[in-house]
């Protein structure tokens, strides 16, 4: 191979891409490659910012297949490495050199052999190693695309984990087109947590965010082109057949779908939207704490999003099939409770505050047993559970038994056969006259509610806070009009004191009132909300009191309401408490009957497995209220119902519960879990990611001085050396990219005129405190500098383009012979690197340790710039034989370093061999996944970029290569 033939790179778009970070020319403008994706028609899709001065900082997208010139040549220019400009470094200490090679280290993904966690300990949260096990698993290559369930039981942190989990692929340039799918009352909580916790920006398209980008983008623009990353709730997106045209037509590198057991119903909208966007992605990550329903056929088809491939019969399979896609722990699961010994609260138990019917209450009890609820199981209703329907209300408050028989009253109205419907009518007539004029002091319940909310601290006076649960909108809107007067609440405090949550309010209300309810300074004292608040919702940060006001007949909606407050990030003791109403009429059913024997139940499950989910086997809340309902109509105690219903559930489907049960640990962490002689779990192996400079202060530190000396004047910039504090204004470019931070965050905190950030942890974590406790907003006025923070990714880009298009500078070095410093990139046939290596060449020796070389050399802060003068023409002629060297090692080499991709994928085409048709997908989708293991193998010849030349400082002439 001649020198010649090693320098020409292969052209764009003909299965080698372009690295992030080099510098392209298209349409005589110089841009820099940011990210490069390929597609299926138009070559490469590359996204890259401005950097000559007439495009400078502007944004653009190109195709490969797409872009020529006048005479049909291809019009996006990569610079031939061969013709790289060797420059002198003038700058103090080389700095300009040592930025330019730590942004273009910084910039190139990590390739996808490296399976180690890159980021994980730099982040704004605790560095658990049991919440790394989820992007510890996405990166074993065990699946062929980063796919999988996250279903840790309620608390344990699948947002932070979700989070960790996007921020190791968006090293890899595997997350810059993120699409996060949520229940419409967590769509801030979410996104909150990503920005503040990972500095990774999300859009929210609530309702008002669809109105602002309707205004923001060009008439009939695909809103998801325009943002790159995008937080949405999912009945948005399920019910407009405008987004699910969108959707049609757009490739995301992730996707997240939260709460994901809302999509197993196949045929309802929330599936179909689920099987569109499952092609649509490469990453997938589903979380749910209660991620099936108990039926084998129905999680297997919720698996087939993640990897149709997994489970080849859908009436059984093993844990040992799934886990490569699936993680499960609980708060007694060994690793969790370890990490967790004295960070989380352990719960109180669950009391059961008995109220004895007063008098008005035990009528309707009376007229319940006798005429609704006989022994004999005979009733005067037509519809066998509707009995129970109005038992349930009852048990909730006379305002919802009110509305439930004034509901049932109108329905029957409306049929045409009086005969029929004459005996139900008479007797709903005489519950209405029972319950007519009944109010705060006829119930029992609301007694007792009061006063538990005053001997907790709940009033005027007092900052504590309380949850307060119920199944009935009727009866949150009832305790919402007289708790807070009775508390001796007055004037402006009985407005603010409580709020109430249920679905019936529009996305916006519902995060407003976790918003509210989470702000230290913020008046609201109570939350009255309904069961919409029993999923994904944060209700921890000022409260550990809850109060059952009424008991959901499911173990699991009992469980879910508790993970509310018994959380990570917990801090005090959760305190549960639930109302039960008692009645001395014979037969009547109070909430001794179910209510009182669940939550012991709950209690019991949660000490012992960590979950009450598999108690029943039936794994869904509805499902576990109506098979009581329908055994109390047979006679069953609550207990003989749950032995009745866990007995039906075994069979078939009896291996569910090794998932769901005393699962510890069922995934797949190659770091494993704790030996068996208790020893504790070896935390995820640490990714390794070659740095010139030791931290990202030192970066920022050195990146400013370089890019603006006169920082002070021309940004307006304060620095506090003691507490890390750096605050100035943001120049034009920068705000530009600001934009794609969440607007409430920016407008709040008025970012386009002062930016307050930090590198200092605990200064960015007391700012976040402070926020909670303001009454304002959540959103934190300072920010942590992580490396993926704009700011960071601002100021590296500022320091490639300090260098000229295709230049590299020349370091006077303590070297005996000119060191070449080459990058070298192999890619697969999606244009995603899978080997990496950062090449020192002297000569014809090539290694693999360009940071240990350059510091070998000398390279560094302290390190003076003598301004020695180079033989710059003799070390420009050495160019292509340290290219034909590099290239030369890269191909020896090549075979050892791709082992570490072949064992997985060969192992993947083994089990999609055993695959058989006639399962869960046809032939087309069994043959489209043996193309995507052929297009994750290295293909095409290596990318080679000259970066520096180390010289030595005496005089004298290079032997030419």
């Amino acid at each position: 191979m001649t020198a010649q033939q090693s320098s020409r790179q292969p052209a764009p778009g003909t299965g080698t891409s372009l690295p992030p970070g080099a510098q392209i020319v298209v349409r005589d403008e110089e841009w820099l490659v940011k990210n490069v994706t390929r597609t299926d028609h138009d070559g490469d899709r590359i996204e890259a910012v401005g950097i000559s001065e007439f495009v400078r900082d502007q944004e653009a997208v190109f195709f490969t297949g797409l872009e020529r010139t006048r005479d049909g040549a291809p019009g996006i220019e990569l610079m031939d490495p061969a013709k790289t400009t060797l420059i002198s470094d003038d700058s103090a200490n080389f700095r300009r050199s040592r930025l330019f090679l730590e942004a273009i280290l910084r910039k190139t993904p990590l390739p996808q052999s490296e399976r180690g966690l890159a980021l994980a300990d730099s982040f704004l949260l605790d560095p658990l190693p049991y919440q790394q096990r989820p992007a510890e698993l996405a990166l074993t290559g065990r699946n062929l695309r980063p796919r999988m369930l996250i279903a840790d039981v309620v608390g344990l942190g699948k947002t932070l984990e979700i989070g960790l989990t996007l921020a190791e692929l968006i090293r890899r340039g595997r997350g810059e087109r993120i699409l996060v799918v949520t229940p419409q009352h967590v769509l801030e909580q979410f996104q909150h947590e990503m920005w503040t916790r990972f500095a990774i920006p999300l859009i929210r398209l609530d309702s008002a965010g669809i109105e602002r980008i309707q205004r923001e983008i060009p008439a009939g623009r695909n809103p998801f082109t325009f943002f790159k990353r995008v937080i949405v709730s999912i009945d948005t997106l399920k019910n407009t057949d405008q987004y699910k045209h969108h959707l049609e037509h757009i490739r995301w590198d992730a996707v997240v779908i939260d709460e994901s057991h809302n999509l197993i119903n196949r045929g309802s909208l929330r599936n179909q939207l689920a099987q569109l966007l499952a092609p649509q992605t490469d990453a997938l990550i589903l979380a749910s704490a209660t991620p099936h329903n108990g039926n084998a056929r129905s999680f297997a088809e919720l698996i087939a999003l993640l990897d149709p491939a997994a489970i080849r019969d859908p009436e059984r399979y093993s844990a040992e099939d799934i886990k490569h896609l699936f993680i499960r722990r609980t708060k007694v699961s060994a690793e969790v409770r370890e990490q967790m010994s004295g960070q989380w609260a352990d719960r109180g138990p669950s009391e059961s505050v008995r109220c004895a019917a007063t008098p008005a209450e035990e009528k309707i009890f009376e007229e319940l047993a006798q005429v609704w609820l006989p022994a004999e199981s005979r009733s005067v209703s037509e519809v066998p559970l509707f009995p129970y329907t109005l038992l349930k209300s009852f048990l909730s408050s006379h305002a919802a038994l009110s509305s439930t028989v004034e509901t049932r009253i109108k329905t029957l109205e409306k049929k045409d056969d009086p005969d029929a419907t004459g005996a139900e009518l008479a007797a709903l007539q005489r519950l209405r006259e029972l319950t007519s004029g009944l109010t705060e002091q006829d119930s029992a319940k609301f007694t007792v509610l009061v006063e538990q909310l005053k001997a907790i601290g709940v009033g005027p006076r007092s900052e504590t806070r309380v949850v307060v649960f119920s199944e009935r909108v009727q009866t949150l809107e009832w305790l919402r009009s007289v708790v807070p007067a009775a508390l001796g609440f007055k004037g402006k405090a009985l407005e603010e004191a409580a709020r109430v949550m249920h679905g019936g309010l529009s996305d916006e209300q519902q995060m407003q009132c976790v918003e509210d309810f989470g702000l230290a300074d913020a008046p609201v004292r109570i939350l009255f909300t309904g069961d919409v608040a029993s999923e994904g919702v944060n209700l921890h940060r000022q409260c550990h009191q809850l109060i059952h006001y009424d008991v959901p007949w499911s173990l699991i909606r009992i469980e879910q309401r508790n993970g509310r407050i018994d959380r990570y990030g917990q801090v005090h003791k959760p305190q549960f408490r639930a109302l039960i109403l008692t009645s001395e009429v014979d037969g009547a059913k109070d909430d001794r009957t179910v209510a009182e024997r669940l939550l012991e139940r709950e209690d019991e499950a949660h000490r012992s497995l960590g979950t009450a989910e598999a108690v029943s086997g039936l794994y869904r809340a509805e499902a576990e209220e109506k098979s009581l309902i329908q055994d109390l109509l047979k006679g069953r105690t609550v207990d003989e119902s749950l032995q009745h219903t866990a007995e039906e559930a075994g069979g078939a489907d009896d291996f569910l519960a090794d998932f769901f049960a005393q699962v510890d640990d069922t995934a797949e962490p190659t770091a494993g879990t704790p030996a068996s002689d208790g020893s504790p779990a070896a935390a995820p192996p640490k990714a390794h990611v070659p740095r010139l400079f030791t931290t990202t202060r030192e970066f920022v530190d050195e990146a400013v001085r370089e890019v603006f000396p006169d920082a002070q004047q021309s940004l307006g910039m304060d620095r506090d050396p003691e507490n890390g504090l750096i605050s100035f204004k943001p120049p034009a470019d920068l705000v530009h990219r600001l934009k794609a931070l969440p607007p409430d965050y920016r407008r709040e905190q008025r970012l386009s005129e002062r930016l307050l950030v930090t590198l200092n942890r605990k200064l960015a974590d007391r700012s976040l405190v402070r926020a909670r406790e303001s009454g304002t907003s959540s959103w934190p006025e300072i920010s942590l500098l992580t490396d993926l923070h704009p700011v960071v990714e601002w100021l590296t880009d500022k320091v490639l383009v300090k260098l000229g298009r295709q230049e590299a500078p020349v370091i006077t070095a303590d070297v005996e012979a000119p060191v070449y410093l080459v990058q070298g990139i192999y890619s697969n046939a999606l244009g995603r690197p899978t080997v990496v290596k950062w090449m020192a060449v002297t000569g014809e020796q090539v290694t693999d340790d360009m940071v240990g070389t350059l510091r070998e050399a000398g390279i560094g802060p302290t390190m003076a710039n003598p301004l020695q003068r180079h033989d710059v023409d003799g070390l420009q002629a050495g160019i292509p034989g340290a290219l034909e060297a590099a290239e030369a090692f890269l191909s020896r080499h090549s075979s050892e370093w791709d082992e570490a991709l072949l064992a997985p994928i060969e192992e993947y085409r083994q089990r999609l061999g055993k695959w058989e048709q006639t399962t869960l997908a046809g032939e087309e989708t069994k043959d489209d996944l043996s193309r995507l293991a052929d297009s994750l193998l290295t293909t095409g010849r290596p990318m080679l970029r000259v970066l520096a030349v180390l010289d030595s400082a005496h005089d004298g002439s290079h032997a030419q290569a």
